[in-house]
């Protein structure tokens, strides 16, 4: 990410000092590094560079079937996996023309929702203990644990998930599950009000995230921003009301907004969409449909396991399917999902073969870093770590 006034300063003797932060620094909450021209504490110029994490997904998953595909999707931004596993899965579906059961649109709703919440919690404690405030950060964690918990109870993992089947789930929610999220239900509310009141109206948090790393909308829409760090500069765009998918149209919430898109407004605008999210996971839950938890297309959803062990033929299908023995459609589709951190979206094109022809994950995080060096100049150090918290830049979703 090439900074055509970075070299000028270069030039300058003595006063001019040039900074590495990063890439394995603790405070870049991740592999990243930023080259700093800086004048004491002031920036005056940066260089972002990416390629540390070399994983080149998105290659590896033109090379594996599309069942495959699910566990790379787990490593984009691995704070909300199982809207990558679903927002995948969901693509795949439009390619394939699968129509999938009212049930399982609500089952993918309680889940998204509880993963936005996950992410949105480690965002907003993280920007708490960049500012000095360990507390929250510490109290608010054992929430995000128990939607691990629940994750673990639907897909047998807690981060990198691998959740949910072309065609709905491997199964329905097990009585352990509901209990899991009643108790939710019911205490999570007031443990987040006492986690916001730490923080929200502090003086010293405010003073130090007010006017911290701004941007203003024309320039967040021109880098091509969206979700919380888009909203937070007053523009309502949110994929689940612009784009609905999986029935979130039955739902009323409302989309929040902020006005400066300061890291102040950043915070705010997650914590209000944290309640929003629990409003939309409580209501789907309450109103969750009867019937099956998946589709009925054998061409693509695993059989039983316990017919697998037991029987040749499903045996069989188990194998053709997991190894994309079964054709895809040709095609050529593109399926946006309202990710924890922006629109995530999942173009595939499809010669019909076992394997994607051409696949690309849009990852808002990618975008928000290249926009990272205009938003911190001017400012100084400390501001640029709280910016880097605010944005919620997650390493995995930069090497594509």
């Amino acid at each position: 990410m090439a900074n055509s006034n970075f070299e000028m300063y270069d030039n300058f003797d003595g006063e001019i000092a040039t900074l590495n932060l990063g890439p394995t620094h603790p405070a870049t909450h991740g592999i990243f590094q930023n080259v700093l021209k800086v004048d004491g504490e002031r920036i005056l110029s940066s260089e972002a560079t990416v390629g540390y994490i070399h994983r080149a997904f998105e290659k590896i998953a033109e090379h594996r079937a599309y069942y495959q595909i699910t566990t790379l999707t787990d490593r984009l931004n691995y704070c909300s996996s199982p809207i990558n596993n679903i927002g995948y899965t969901m693509a795949v579906e439009k390619l394939a023309k699968i129509k999938v059961p009212k049930k399982v649109d609500y089952m993918r709703i309680i889940l998204m929702e509880m993963a936005r919440i996950a992410d949105h919690i480690i965002c907003d404690s993280v920007i708490g203990v960049d500012t000095g405030a360990l507390t929250g950060f510490t109290y608010i964690w054992q929430w995000r644990e128990k939607i691990y918990d629940m994750y673990e109870e639907v897909a047998g993992a807690r981060l990198t998930t691998n959740m949910g089947r072309i065609g709905g789930f491997d199964r329905d929610f097990s009585p352990r599950f509901h209990q899991l999220i009643k108790d939710f239900i019911k205490d999570f509310p007031a443990a987040f009000e006492e986690f916001n009141s730490l923080l929200e109206r502090n003086r010293i948090f405010m003073d130090r995230c007010i006017g911290a790393g701004p941007i203003s909308p024309e320039m967040a829409l021109a880098y091509g921003f969206t979700g919380p760090n888009l909203r937070a500069t007053g523009v309502d765009y949110d994929v689940r009301v612009a784009h609905p998918y999986s029935s979130y149209d039955d739902f009323n919430f409302t989309v929040p907004v902020g006005v400066n898109g300061d890291t102040y407004d950043r915070f705010t605008v997650r914590q209000e969409e944290i309640r929003q999210s629990f409003q939309l996971m409580k209501n789907a839950y309450e109103n969750l449909p009867e019937g099956k938890s998946h589709a009925d297309v054998p061409d693509f959803f695993l059989p039983p396991k316990q017919d697998v062990y037991s029987k040749m033929e499903q045996l069989i299908y188990q194998f053709k399917i997991i190894m994309g023995e079964v054709p895809m459609p040709k095609g050529e589709v593109y399926f946006p999902v309202e990710g924890g951190n922006g629109e995530l979206g999942f173009y595939i094109q499809s010669d019909g073969g076992r394997s994607p022809y051409r696949l690309h994950f849009r990852r808002p995080c990618f975008i928000y870093y290249q926009a990272y060096p205009e938003m911190i100049k001017g400012q100084v150090l400390s501001d640029a770590i709280l910016t880097m918290s605010s944005l919620n830049v997650i390493a995995g979703e930069l090497d594509a």
